[in-house]
């Protein structure tokens, strides 16, 4: 195998190792002591010290070294155990490598171009198998054959990495592996000859907890539906309980919800993902939150360097974090320096000349003609080509789209729209200039401040972001800046300028269009700050109508959802109506992502989240209260709505001031305040209505510092109880007061934090709404089964788990509806399985199964139940199918498998290689029937009875008449019942018994054909023996075959005709349900076969442990075969 270069001397290598092959610059090494047979004494010393190493430290016999012509230095770049193997390799370089380093004329040039292309092709190696661990490969293919080897599972189960640790059960601790694959978390111990190994699906993980107990200090808890697992002993927890959180989470989030939440490109296929890949994802995951930037960005390269800030007169070190479409700088303490350069806005990057004050320099011109300089960067050259050609690549991509919309607005191309067309253009100026007026001189000084500010710390989305700003945010923005430092802190203003008729275009499009999102938007327009005076005219509500539906009409997969009107109306008070439409972009798909879809995900996950921070931050509170849902039900509407619906106006846009600099870490904070300024009086409280007036009470009166000469009150304000003559009841709480409180107390809690905390309770959210999913799907099939509620339920699970096994071991064959599991489907069709997994259930789950022919009946089976011929069947189908096996009365058994031999379930084109496809029956056997009791009863009489017996069954049975079954679908049936009766037993009897009953079957039947070819007619009253007698007596065996020919059979009945239908050939020989059923019932061995009552959970325990392991064996008996 190919590895990565690593230095060896050759010196000291020729002493162990034995030169094969050669040339300038590559040689082929032996191990000394591997395949002598001279028996020297160095090759027998060296092969001695080889043997007892452990497997771990063992060298692999054979190596290929690059090296320089001259020097004494080399590099290992591949090994392996089998020669021809490396021969392979060997003919590879000589023939792709070897010729073209002739042409270099430096060394170094060599040694570099020839370890990037052994690294392309390690990275080729990894991608293409399950080699994931380049630094040790050998050790992790022996890990990863001992994982497969352990636990069973197919190859296409890929690990990711391994722990060693400890698993208590009880108080017992038992020392050994965890391996974590993709879809698994597996452990696996051998002490004292005991051995121990379980596998957990990620799926059912419900919680993950780090915990302290009497006995370990600090241990990871994985919590199921069914246990706990606590593990302990890593020798670095923090790594494993990480990792451990990112593949439940990554793994949930595939399974559960891939439509709702948007995984990276690299997680979607769950091949890539590898521990480096883990942990680029989270260090992209935390960038991308500590700066809010789109989803969609790439982290492309991390280094560390040191910025200059002006403003300190130094270089601040930190992080220079880079993407597709920024350049990022953090300082090592998270929040004292930050730094953000839209790619749109840079010039130019240069690299300067180095000196010792100054390493490694680069400059980054900005367009509002300011410059950053950054130094100490490692290895400047390729982040500086890195960065110089994908700035190239965004200047040609703006210049294209600019070019294309100056096309379409030019004088010979004009807009799309027309100019006598009633459809109202966007209104490009604010709806409110000065929404409240307070020009006052608390607002006077804010804004000397600010402009103070600006010259040091700069102006535009790249300024500098320190602790100075965020005491001059938490003052409250004036409001003539409020606009543009939103625009700012946002990064919408880049996004605006990238894209300039953006909203217009979505303008044109979506006005006039008529949905459900549209509908929605139109009932609520005028909910949106219905006391302000901008929204109580036609222009205003226009403008709010414009932008909801621009952004319905851009991002469908949320349309609109409730809260997003009323901060809408919040951005069209300080922006413009653009403006407003790209800072609703920002909020929506990155400030606060998947807050406003269907089911509120992201929300949820916040709102858990916070319930932890208050256990966390305010003990005492969480002591009193220990069911903090309340309190987190009473907060979901201060997240949604940015506590613009719980704070009187002034107050609340102070809040999102905070918000737009901070990010939800602002209403974390904010929240853990509120909460701490009320603990006395929560805790106090009786129920949680009473602490909702406490909250609620509080939240009124927090008042806006206006300072010392308030304006007239504005008619907003009268929700805050500050009505004009009513003297205040109580002292007021100032915003500014409980925002610096806020950073005060809660201040140190991190971006970083709150991401790791989203990872671990989005895991619990998720499962959450799958068990509500569970109860409804129960609830529903629930009045349609017999099936006791304990066994539906575990039902529920074994279809819910056949359903992800082929999603993590398919072999990409699946359909798209398996693929993606969508959550806004009825409860009952959620999970459904195609043909292949219920073939796998059917093994399970039957209570009869047919020998060699099971896999047929299955088939069958699939097909009857696929009443929408979509090749997928639902729960509620899979339920009523099971319902009729194990709890329905005979009849309706009977009528099952009656229904299985007919079409559609049996068609004309399946291939039944059975000896009785033509069988050759004789019908002379004697026409009488023995009964029970000995007595034999004449066939006549018998018919006679059971045509009455028939009359009354068709009265009961015309609610849902089945189809006569003919001549190839009656064998089948036959073969059916035979190999059911296999291994029971009863076998000979209910053998006997079901040749009487097929006798009995045949006679019916070609007394029924002859009547039709004699055009006389069997009724079902008394006189219908005679008839009978009549065509026994007249008809020969060879005159009236029971069988009708081939060219008949392709003449035979139409689907869904009457057995009474006159359109019926006359030579068609048929027998209908209830005839086989009465036949049946002559025979009390097949009457308690069908009776016996059967334990369905037993099934299901039995199911339960072979599931896994039989899909897994079959799937790689596949995979060996293939």
């Amino acid at each position: 195998m190919w590895l990565n270069p690593e230095e060896v001397l050759l010196k000291n290598a020729l002493k162990l190792w034995v030169t094969e092959k050669s040339n300038d610059f590559f040689l082929l090494q032996r191990r000394r002591g591997h395949g002598d047979t001279g028996g020297k004494f160095t090759g027998l010393l060296v092969g001695a010290l080889d043997s007892v190493l452990d497997s771990n430290a063992r060298v692999t016999p054979f190596r290929i070294l690059l090296q320089m012509p001259g020097s004494q230095v080399s590099w290992t770049i591949a090994c392996g155990a089998a020669v021809g193997e490396m021969n392979r390799h060997w003919d590879w370089l000589v023939q792709n490598l070897l010729h073209s380093l002739s042409v270099f004329e430096n060394k170094e040039d060599v040694a570099s171009f020839v370890k990037g292309k052994v690294k392309g092709l390690i990275a080729e190696e990894v991608t293409g198998r399950q080699v994931a661990q380049e630094e040790e490969p050998e050790k992790f293919r022996e890990t990863l054959l001992k994982f497969e080897l352990c636990f069973g599972l197919p190859s296409s189960e890929k690990l990711v990495t391994t722990y060693s640790c400890c698993c208590w059960k009880g108080r017992v601790p038992r020392q050994g592996w965890l391996y974590l694959s993709i879809n698994h978390m597996a452990f696996y111990s051998f002490l004292l000859g005991k051995e121990v190994k379980f596998v957990v699906p990620w799926a059912e993980v419900t919680r993950l907890e780090r915990v302290s107990t009497g006995l370990m200090t600090d241990m990871v808890r994985v919590m199921t539906r069914r246990c706990q697992r606590d593990f302990s002993m890593f020798l670095s927890l923090d790594e494993a309980f990480g990792v451990i959180g990112q593949l439940a989470d990554i793994a949930l989030r595939r399974l559960l919800d891939s439509e709702g939440l948007e995984l990276d490109r690299v997680l979607q296929q769950s091949s890539n993902i590898t521990k480096r890949v883990l942990e680029e994802q989270a260090l992209r995951t935390y960038v991308l939150a500590l700066f809010r930037l789109p989803r969609g960005e790439r982290l492309q390269e991390v280094a560390l360097c040191s910025v200059w800030t002006p403003h300190a007169r130094c270089h601040t070190t930190g992080t220079l974090f880079t993407t597709d479409s920024y350049l990022c700088f953090a300082s090592r303490e998270e929040g004292h320096c930050s730094l953000l350069i839209p790619l749109s806005e840079v010039i130019s990057i240069e690299k300067a000349e180095s000196t010792s004050l100054l390493p490694n320099p680069v400059i980054v011109s900005v367009r509002s003609k300011k410059a950053f300089q950054l130094i100490e960067l490692q290895d400047r050259d390729s982040l500086v080509d890195s960065l110089t050609s994908r700035l190239r690549a965004l200047q040609w991509k703006h210049s294209m789209f600019r070019s294309k919309k100056s096309l379409e607005h030019s004088p010979t191309n004009p807009k799309p729209h027309k100019t006598n067309t009633p459809l109202p253009r966007p209104d490009q100026t604010t709806i409110a200039n000065n929404p409240l007026t307070g020009q006052d001189t608390m607002e006077q000084v804010k804004e000397r401040l600010w402009e103070d500010h600006f010259p040091e710390y700069g102006r535009g989305v790249h300024m500098f972001r320190t602790e100075k700003i965020q005491k001059l945010v938490a003052m409250g923005i004036p409001e003539s800046l409020r606009g543009e430092l939103w625009m700012t802190f946002s990064d919408a203003s880049s996004e605006l300028a990238s894209h300039p008729g953006y909203y217009s275009g979505l303008v044109t499009e979506s006005m006039g269009q008529s949905s459900l999102a549209t509908e929605e938007i139109e009932r609520d327009l005028h909910r949106s700050l219905p006391d302000h005076p901008a929204f109580q005219n036609v222009k205003g509500i226009a403008a709010l109508r414009r932008v909801l539906t621009a952004y319905a009409h851009r991002n469908p997969k949320i349309g609109y959802c409730q809260s997003m009107n009323i901060l809408a109306s919040v951005l069209l008070l300080y922006t413009k109506e653009e403006e407003a439409f790209s800072l609703l972009v920002a909020v929506c798909e990155r400030m606060l992502p998947d807050y406003f879809n269907r089911r509120v995900i992201g929300a949820q996950v916040d709102q858990s989240v916070f319930e932890e921070l208050i256990r966390e931050r305010l003990p005492e509170l969480a002591e009193h209260i220990p069911d903090l849902s309340p309190l987190s039900s009473i907060s979901l509407s201060w997240f949604l709505t940015l506590f613009l619906s719980v704070l009187p106006f002034r107050s609340a846009v102070c809040v999102v001031d905070c918000f737009f600099f901070h990010g939800i870490k602002a209403i974390f904070q904010l929240g853990l305040a509120v909460l701490d300024a009320n603990a006395t009086a929560l805790c106090a409280s009786a129920d949680d209505g009473q602490a909702l007036m406490i909250l609620t009470g509080f939240l009124d009166q927090v008042k806006y510092d206006e300072g010392p000469s308030p304006p007239a009150p504005h008619p907003l304000l009268s929700q805050s109880g500050e009505e004009e003559g009513r003297p205040p009841v109580k002292q007021h709480t100032l915003i500014t007061d409980l925002i610096a409180d806020s950073y005060e107390k809660f201040g140190d809690l991190t971006v970083r934090q709150i991401e790791k905390l989203r990872c671990r309770h989005r895991i619990q959210v998720l499962q959450a709404h799958e068990d509500t999913t569970k109860e409804n799907a129960l609830r529903v099939v629930t009045p349609d089964v017999s099936l006791s509620p304990e066994n539906l339920a575990d039902v529920y699970d074994l279809f819910k788990t056949e359903h992800f096994i082929n999603l993590y071991w398919g072999d990409g064959g699946t359909t798209l509806a398996l693929q993606h599991h969508d959550p806004g489907r009825p409860y009952v069709e959620q999970y459904r399985v195609d043909r292949v997994q219920f073939k796998s259930l059917y093994m399970l789950l039957v209570p009869w199964l047919c020998g060699f022919h099971t896999d047929t009946v299955a088939h069958r089976t699939f097909t009857l139940l696929d009443q929408d011929r979509d090749s997928l069947i639902t729960f509620r189908e899979f339920a009523g199918w099971l319902d009729t096996l194990y709890c329905e009365e005979l009849n309706e058994k009977v009528r099952l498998l009656y229904r299985l031999h007919i079409p559609p379930a049996l068609t004309e084109s399946e291939d039944d290689p059975s000896p009785l496809r033509s069988p050759q029956l004789s019908t002379t056997r004697p026409l009488h029937v023995e009964l029970p009791n000995g007595e034999m009863r004449d066939f006549q009489e018998q018919l006679k009875q059971m045509l009455k017996d028939l009359a009354k069954e068709k009265e009961k049975d015309v609610e849902q008449p089945v189809p006569p079954m003919n001549q190839r679908e009656f064998i089948q049936f036959c073969k059916t019942l035979y190999s059911m009766f296999h291994g029971n037993p009863d076998e000979n009897e209910l053998f006997q018994a079901i040749a009487t009953v097929t006798s009995l079957v045949l006679q019916i039947g070609e007394v029924g054909h002859r009547s039709r070819c004699s055009g006389s007619e069997v009724s079902s009253e008394g006189g219908a023996g005679d008839e009978v007698e009549d065509d026994h007596r007249e008809g020969s065996q060879e005159d009236h075959p029971v069988f009708s020919t081939k060219e008949e059979e392709e003449g035979e009945r139409k689907e869904g005709t009457s057995k009474s239908s006159g359109s019926e050939s006359q030579s068609e020989w048929a027998v209908s349900y209830a005839q086989i059923l009465a036949s049946l019932l002559t025979e009390q061995q097949l009457v308690n076969f069908f009776e016996k009552p059967m334990d369905l959970s037993a099934k299901v325990a039995e199911a339960k442990v072979k599931q896994y392991h039989e899909r897994a064996g079959l799937l790689m008996l596949q995979q060996g075969t293939s």
